[in-house]
Order: structure tokens, then C-alpha cells, then sequence
């Protein structure tokens, strides 16, 4: 894989942000040891409370982004598997359902205990297996995990005053789809909100990151759950179509890419099953004039290389004040420029690596055509590691909307900046997008960001700040960025008949 740098003159240099060698501020390694995790060379299908082989003995391998490293051998599932999975929770689902709320509520607390105790293993393990810097998944993944198990138990026995009737009743089998950006995470997000409410549930875990649904799977069995009430199906896309198709299903939850998610809504159409879809975005982050710089760089920051800019919320369009643009970007570069990329075991890391070669070459194709199409490319001077797959922080200035950097999700650490001179424009230019999942604003004037808040068709506005996710709070976008709640009061109502 060829690893090029673009703007600059090929040369010798530290890591982005790391000082020349002998320097009095140069960082000492910091990597969290390997040995608190336990990899298996080989994992089964979690099917009705047992790990076993898929029908017809398919398997796949999981590898590290960081080092293209084989970590272990995953069975794959397919339609035999996905009708066996159905059947266990479908059995399972006439006695979990009929348990008290404070009886299932006592299951998801001993599992948000149980995350807690674990979280150092789970936090190494996904970011071997992702290539998410480690101080990401053990300071945000992980607690937010265990929180939402948290606040979905205390939801448990309380269904009849969360506003949707007296005696709300839970739909049945729930088949959950989740991506590769926040395996467990998103995991959480599905499987909380399903257990609380009473269905039973089947997951798909996305091919390149199956292995922390695996552990929650163990997890799940140390728990003492019922067999049956959580199936984990690790496997490619023909798995998740024939969940996403089962007759057994009553319930169908996707977090992906928009094109899937309109494939999945042709394949449930007139049927009765219930859909929530959680997809694409292209968010703005809009910087007026009277903004905070270095607070706003450090939430641009966050906004769209947090992850390294794998997030389906990222703020990968900056819209900033004409006036303030040139101190904006002025500050930016200065703050990329301290960015550390490299090993994500490192607690020092802050861009870790790209999630598979596939993503790597839709990242490279669409900066390659913002090049093409006249934009402006600029990164700090940064070596790339030899092995594994990586893209330096990436910055375009002089983008129109025209271009395909502002229009298309790159899904990526890569940047598109434009400017605007009047809070109008910076409104039509930031809903000038098929997506409407996030946005940022970035002023003192209160007044100001309420105003612009209720013109952006954004399902969450962050004010101030970026990329802050709470249980408490719903999520969920406008348009091609999917229906549907997940989080909060409102992410129950997709699992209850209503």
C-alpha cells in the first residue's frame, strides 16, 4: 500500500505532534499491555445461550488495522443460522417478556457491572480490533457502554409512565445490524433499549470488528441471562439481509451506510415490522465571528478526527465567518500539528488507524478527487506507518459546494472548509445536503445559537461543543441520514407497541 504525502517535500519526521528526538517535551512510549485481553484463535456463532460452528462450516478472519495482524477466526453466519437464531429468540421471548420490568431490570444492571469490571479488556480489545487510539475507547466507548445499560435498567419497570400508554407491550424478536465504528458501542445502543422493553434479540456485528460482541456475548452468559434472549451472528452482508428479511422478525434496527439502509427499508416495505434507521451524515460546524477560537479549533478538532473521522455524525463540512477564517485556519493547522498518529495502543495516540484497506481506498479516491476538482490539500508533516492502514488528518480549503468532499461522506480524518458572511447563508449552506444528522454552532450569543439551532434540519446541535453523547439524550437524523430515535426516553419507543 503506498503511503504518500501530499503538499510537502517526502522527509524524515516524528509522528504529527511529536517532537524531535532529544527534545525536553518529547513523549515516552505509553502502550497498554496486550496481555490484559485473551484472544481465542477461534470464535463461534452465539446462538441460544452456546457458541457454535455456522451450519455450513464458513469462517472468516478478523485482522488489526494497526498492523494488518490476524487476530483470530470468526464462523460466519448465514441463512441457516439466522433462521436458527430467530427460533431461539422467539422461544426465548415468551418468558423474558413475561418477567417484571425489576426482574429484567436486575439483568442489565448485573451487565453494566459486569462492563464496568471488564472495561479494561474491552477497551484493548477494540481497538486492536477497530484501530481506534486506546484512550478513546477507554475514556468514551466504554463508560458511555456501561451507561446506557445503566439508564435502560432503571427504565425497565418503569414503562408505564414513559408516555407511550398504560401498559406499553414489547413487539417480539428484534434483528439488530451494527457497523464497524463503535462495534460496542453501538452494540449497547441496539441492545439495552430492546432487553429494558422485553424482546429477545439477534445481532449482526459488522465483519471487520466482530469480536467485542463476542465478549459481550460471555458477558452476557456470566450475567446468568435466559438462553435465547441475545444471539450474536458475526458475518458479511448476505447475513444481515437474511435477518433484516426473516419472518420471525418484528423488529428490524440498522446503524450504516445510507445505501444499505434504503435497501433495507425496500426489503421491509408492507410488512409489519418495525424499522429504525440510523445512517449516513455530512455535518456543519459553523464558526461565527465572536466564537472562541481556541475552543472552537479544539471542538473542530474533535468534531471530524475523533475516531479519525469514521463517525456517522463527524463535523467534516466547517463553515466559518469570513472574517475570522484566516485566524481560524491559522489555529487549526497549528493544533494538527501537535496531533499524535501511530500505534492506538499508545495512551499517547490521538489518530489511530483506518478501519480496513477497503475504507483506506474510499477515503484516498474521494480526497484524490477533491484534489482533481481544484480544492486546496493540506496536512501536517506526519510518517505514516509501514504496515496497517492509515491517512494523515487531512484539511481542504478553497471547497465549493459543488465539490464531492462537501457533498459525499467520506468517513474519514478529512475536512472540508467553507466560509460564509451572514448567519443566513451559513444556514442554507449547512442544510444544503441530502444528509441531516448533526451540526455545531459556535458562538457567545445565546440568542444566536437558538435562532440558527431551530433553521438547522440537524437531528442533534451540538452548541458549543461536539461530538458529546449522553443515554439520557436522543439521537437520530433527518432525510438520508435514517427515522428514528436511539437513546433517551424516545429510543424505547421503537422496541414497544405503541
Amino acid at each position: 500500500m503506498t503511503k504518500t504525502k501530499h503538499n510537502q517535500q517526502p522527509q524524515q519526521t516524528p509522528p504529527a505532534g511529536q517532537p524531535k528526538p532529544g527534545s525536553a517535551f518529547a513523549y515516552a512510549p505509553a502502550p497498554e499491555s496486550r496481555s490484559v485481553v485473551d484472544i481465542a484463535p477461534s470464535y463461534g456463532l452465539f446462538i441460544d445461550g452456546e457458541f457454535t460452528d455456522a451450519a455450513d462450516g464458513r469462517a472468516f478472519k478478523t485482522v488489526s488495522p494497526s498492523s494488518e495482524e490476524v487476530l483470530s477466526e470468526v464462523a460466519r453466519a448465514g441463512e441457516a443460522d439466522v433462521d436458527r437464531a430467530v427460533r431461539a429468540a422467539r422461544k426465548a421471548f415468551a418468558s423474558w417478556s413475561a418477567l417484571p420490568g425489576s426482574e429484567r431490570a436486575k439483568y442489565l444492571f448485573r451487565i453494566a457491572r459486569i462492563i464496568q469490571e471488564r472495561s479494561r479488556e474491552l477497551a484493548v480489545l477494540e481497538t486492536l480490533d477497530n484501530g481506534k487510539p486506546i484512550k478513546e475507547t477507554r475514556d468514551a466507548d466504554l463508560p458511555l457502554v456501561a451507561a446506557h445499560f445503566f439508564y435502560y435498567a432503571g427504565w425497565a419497570d418503569k414503562l408505564a409512565h414513559a408516555g407511550f400508554g398504560p401498559d406499553p407491550r414489547p413487539l417480539g424478536v428484534a434483528g439488530q445490524v451494527i457497523p464497524w465504528n463503535f462495534p460496542l458501542l453501538m452494540l449497547a445502543w441496539k441492545i439495552a433499549p430492546a432487553l429494558a422493553t422485553g424482546n429477545t434479540v439477534v445481532l449482526k456485528p459488522a465483519e471487520t470488528t466482530p469480536l467485542s460482541a463476542l465478549f459481550f456475548a460471555d458477558i452476557c452468559r456470566q450475567a446468568g441471562l435466559p438462553r435465547g434472549v441475545v444471539n450474536i451472528l458475526p458475518g458479511y452482508g448476505d447475513a444481515g439481509a437474511a435477518l433484516v428479511a426473516h419472518e420471525g422478525v418484528d423488529k428490524v434496527a440498522f446503524t450504516g451506510s445510507t445505501a444499505v439502509g434504503k435497501q433495507i427499508a425496500r426489503t421491509v416495505a408492507g410488512s409489519r415490522k418495525k424499522l429504525t434507521l440510523e445512517l449516513g451524515g455530512k455535518g456543519a460546524n459553523i464558526v461565527f465571528d465572536d466564537a472562541p477560537v481556541d475552543q472552537a479549533v479544539e471542538g473542530i478538532v474533535g468534531g471530524i478526527f475523533f475516531n479519525q473521522g469514521q463517525v456517522c455524525c463527524a463535523g467534516s463540512r466547517l463553515l466559518v465567518q469570513e472574517s475570522v477564517a484566516d485566524e481560524v485556519l491559522d489555529a487549526l493547522k497549528r493544533r494538527l500539528s501537535t496531533l499524535r498518529l501511530g500505534d492506538p495502543l499508545d495512551k499517547n495516540t490521538d489518530i489511530g488507524a483506518i478501519n480496513s484497506a477497503e475504507q483506506l481506498a474510499r477515503i484516498t479516491e474521494l480526497a484524490e478527487a477533491g484534489e482533481a476538482e481544484g480544492a486546496e490539500r493540506w496536512s501536517p508533516a506526519c510518517e505514516l506507518p509501514s504496515t496497517g492502514y492509515w491517512f494523515a488528518p487531512t484539511v481542504f480549503t478553497g471547497v465549493t459546494q459543488a465539490h464531492r468532499i462537501a457533498r459525499e461522506e467520506v468517513f474519514g480524518p478529512v475536512l472540508s472548509v467553507l466560509t460564509f458572511r451572514t448567519p443566513a447563508e451559513a444556514v442554507e449552506k449547512a442544510n444544503n445536503t441530502p444528509y441531516g444528522l448533526s451540526a455545531g454552532i459556535w458562538t457567545e450569543k445565546g440568542s444566536r445559537i437558538l435562532s440558527v439551532a431551530n433553521q438547522l434540519r440537524a437531528g442533534v446541535v451540538w452548541a458549543n461543543t461536539f461530538n458529546k453523547f449522553d443515554p439520557t439524550s436522543p439521537f437520530g437524523g433527518y432525510k438520508e441520514s435514517g427515522f428514528g430515535r436511539e437513546g433517551g426516553r424516545h429510543g424505547l419507543e421503537a422496541y414497544l407497541d405503541v
